[in-house]
């Protein structure tokens, strides 16, 4: 016997209760319930797929959920974003509004722009007074963060940012005591640099983001309590217990509209269950005896009796929530290579501040040394670095955002320049994620007349059979989709859903049906590059009026095979390879062949029989995006391998690969292996961006050097990710390379000004050139660094002009 085609939808479409996991099905049916089993316990039990196809693993890290920030040891790694954004901006206010007339009144800089100071009593205090209170209340992040720095034995930018800050502090309360013959007033010096500090980290906050938390809210899915009952006792009224006190084995009522408690299995009722929280597929999925349902779903329409087969770390949710933190828990070290940048910094300018000091002391006065020090230390602050990294992210998430792309973690989008592999989830991503019927063959009549000889032949006691075989001889195309259609009139599979759309599609005059010798392969609906779909327009039969003539019975799922019912007191089966084999039924030659090639093309094949006899065969595919395509090409052309991840078989993930030209292809592979997957890739020094949108995928997005989630995937994966796309274009990855890209230039062009500005500026503060006449005055020293941070903000700018369209981008090539 002839088999078409080894997919993954041996148990095929109209099964209730077990839908995909992708709208396309990509996923073995059948293995969503098992893969969730298999997060929470760690094991497979799923059987009779190959899933060893050659290793290709994906792993890695995480680009997420590290709050660290360069050079700002202080403020808390790790930590909520959103705290820190909320505090930097109520301090960045109310201190600006105190920095106003700090500055005005200042005699410095009064001096610099040749106006005269307001002169009434009590006029001399208020720099001094605000000044104060700036130090304290805005400087107190930096402070304290600086002192941590300290205890810790690793300066960096806080620490660099509290010496600047202090220094000023004091000499200026010097100055205004009059302590000394120090003209150092650097109370508008200080007020300035605490603004733009805090300007600073809370745009930096805020470009970061404060995610929702979704990993955290997956706890919050579960009920607090649960309606325990006597197994089998149908009179006594439920219990309600903690979940806490559920055992394996218990039987818990799940009324309409009300939470899973614990993972298990449907005892009795049947209802549509909310799983859109684990799957990211949004239509509710029919749920009835014998089949697993998860902690945390939500029955929508009916009540339900589940027995609990899994309780609290045991859960599919418990494990998903695991797997994430273990890959989020391998984060990049890039961070320390930012600390080490800033602990330098601080002490070159420590350094710097002792030398001048000594040096000046000996060669000079004791003034004149005080007055170098306190020059050196203040501008030795990192202000236009303090800005450099925080105004480009502002921006580059800007204008991602823009585009239709939502950076969520900035370490994210400064790696996608280093990927050199992107890793795409097939279904929804590189297709449309719709399946739909694309070829119809039907058996020649010349065969139906022969099936009808050798039943007479045998004595076949149900000459009815026999009958209908060569009633079935002239059953058209249209014909063979209707029946199916009847029985897959109540599926929740896709691939039901695509048979009974494509049944139901408007009708048009037919040609005459084919003469029984032109029933071949070369006779069949042709898919072409823009032909996704059939309809019965485009077959001869019934079309519409066909698919009232047919009314199934006794309908029911037949577990591994397909589906199975009764139409016109015969049994009709639709299913695929399975089904085949456990009918015993022969393909006739004409429907091999045309399986034969609808399977090498990477269809899926499913085949039509009446009391086991072949009626026919249905090819349905899952029509790849046209921008698809284009993305490969476009990523070829920048250097980068693009690679494929699905749990379709073999044949159909090749068949898509080929068209598409993906360089590597994994395929069956279960969705909790993606994030071993990725983890191989990144074995073979390979830096990976890996595209997904289901709550399976989310480990593997999180373990991926980039994690990169389609907008319309589940809470889970959106949250695992680094970067969301708002739409399903892939051509989108584009726009986040080209900013990444564009922002790390950005950022470098920046830190080499800002560290240029400090490493010239320093030394012209510290008096090298005062042999030759030129002293760096404090006041003129200000004014360079407030000339060096309109400098690098202007250039982060720039990135305004950055061209992010993906349409234009993919024709860019480069």
């Amino acid at each position: 016997m002839t088999t078409p085609q080894e997919h993954d939808h041996e148990h095929h479409a109209g099964h209730p209760g077990r839908a995909a996991e992708h709208p396309g099905g990509d996923e073995a049916l059948g293995h969503e319930e098992m893969a969730l089993d298999e997060v929470a316990h760690g094991h497979s039990a799923h059987t009779g797929h190959d899933v060893s196809q050659g290793g290709h693993d994906h792993a890695g890290h995480d680009d997420h959920a590290h709050g660290d920030h360069a050079g700002h040891g202080g403020h808390g790694h790790g930590h909520g974003h959103g705290d820190h954004a909320a505090q930097f901006r109520t301090k960045f206010w109310a201190t600006l509004v105190l920095a106003i007339p700090t500055v005005i009144f200042s005699s410095m800089f009064a001096s610099l722009l040749g106006y005269r100071v307001p002169d009434f009593p009590g006029a001399a205090l208020i720099s001094p007074a605000l000044g104060t209170i700036i130090f304290f209340y805005g400087g107190a992040p930096f402070l304290t963060g600086g002192l941590a720095e300290l205890r810790s034995r690793r300066p960096g930018m806080m620490l660099l940012i509290a010496m600047a800050i202090t220094v000023a502090f004091v000499a200026s309360w010097i100055t205004t005591l009059r302590l000394g013959s120090f003209d150092l007033d650097f109370w508008w010096e200080l007020a300035l640099l605490v603004v733009i500090m805090l300007l600073g980290h809370w745009v930096e906050m805020r470009a970061l983001g404060a995610a929702s938390g979704a990993l955290d809210a997956l706890a919050a899915l579960l009920p607090d309590t649960a309606e325990r009952v006597a197994p089998g006792d149908s009179s006594s009224p439920p219990e309600e217990v903690p979940v806490s006190e559920l055992r394996t084995g218990d039987t818990v009522l799940v009324r309409s509209g009300a939470r899973v408690p614990a993972d298990g299995v449907v005892a009795s009722g049947v209802a549509a269950v909310d799983e859109s929280m684990i799957t990211g597929e949004s239509a509710a999925v029919r749920r009835e005896p014998g089949d697993r349902v998860v902690a945390g779903t939500v029955a929508t329409d009916n009540a339900l009796r589940v027995r609990v087969t899994a309780i609290g770390d045991d859960t599919a949710l418990a494990g998903i929530q695991r797997l994430v933190a273990d890959a989020q828990n391998s984060s990049s070290r890039a961070q320390a290579l930012a600390d080490r940048a800033a602990a330098l910094l601080f002490y070159y300018a420590a350094g710097a501040g002792i030398v001048t000091f000594v040096v000046w002391s000996l060669v000079g006065n004791l003034d004149d040394a005080v007055t170098r020090t306190v020059t050196v230390l203040v501008i030795a602050c990192p202000h236009a670095l303090g800005l450099a990294i925080p105004l480009v992210i502002a921006i580059s998430t800007e204008r991602a955002a823009r585009a239709g792309v939502l950076v969520k973690n900035r370490l994210a989008l400064e790696r996608m320049r280093t990927v050199d592999v992107v890793l795409f989830d097939k279904t929804g991503t590189l297709t449309e994620g719709r399946p739909a019927v694309t070829d119809v063959a039907v058996v020649a009549p010349a065969h139906a007349d022969a099936a009808h000889a050798d039943a007479a032949h045998a004595g076949a006691a149900d000459v009815d059979a026999a009958h209908a075989a060569e009633g079935d001889a002239h059953l058209s195309q249209a014909g063979l989709l209707a029946l199916a259609a009847a029985l897959e009139a109540d599926g929740e599979h896709p691939l039901a859903r695509a048979i009974v759309r494509a049944a139901a599609a408007p009708a048009t005059p037919a040609p005459a049906p084919a003469s029984p010798s032109s029933i071949d392969s070369s006779k069949t609906v042709a898919m072409g590059a823009d032909d996704r779909q059939i309809s019965p327009s485009r077959l001869g039969g019934a079309g519409a009026d066909g698919a009232a003539r047919f009314v199934a019975q006794e309908v029911r799922s037949v577990t591994g095979q397909g589906v199975q019912g009764v139409v016109d007191g015969a049994t009709v089966s639709v299913g695929g390879p399975a089904m085949l084999r456990a009918a015993g039924a022969r393909v006739p030659a004409s429907i091999a062949a045309a399986t034969s090639a609808w399977s090498e093309r990477g269809a899926t094949v499913l085949h039509v029989l009446r009391n086991g006899d072949v009626l026919g065969a249905l090819a349905l595919e899952d029509g790849i995006r046209p921008e698809s395509r284009e993305a490969v090409d476009a990523l070829h052309a920048r250097g980068v391998t693009v690679a494929m991840i699905t749990g379709d078989s073999h044949t159909v993930a090749n068949a898509v690969a080929a068209r598409l030209g993906i360089d590597e292809v994994f395929s069956e592979v279960l969705p909790e292996d993606k994030d071993s997957k990725v983890a191989e890739l990144q074995a073979r020094g390979r830096r990976v961006a890996m595209v997904g949108d289901g709550v399976n995928d989310a480990p593997a997005l999180a373990r991926a050097d980039v994690g990169i989630a389609i907008g319309g995937g589940t809470d889970v994966a959106i949250e695992s990710a680094g970067v969301v796309l708002a739409g399903s274009d892939p051509r989108a990855v584009l726009s986040v390379i080209e900013l990444s890209r564009a922002s790390y230039r950005k950022m470098i062009q920046n830190l080499v000004w800002g560290a240029g500005y400090n490493l010239l500026s320093v030394p012209l503060a510290a008096g090298v050139l005062a042999p030759v006449g030129f002293v760096l005055s404090p006041a003129v020293g200000a004014i360079l660094m407030s000339v060096s941070t309109i400098i690098v903000a202007a250039n982060a700018q720039l990135l305004r002009r950055v061209d992010l369209d993906p349409a234009r981008l993919a024709k860019a090539r480069g």
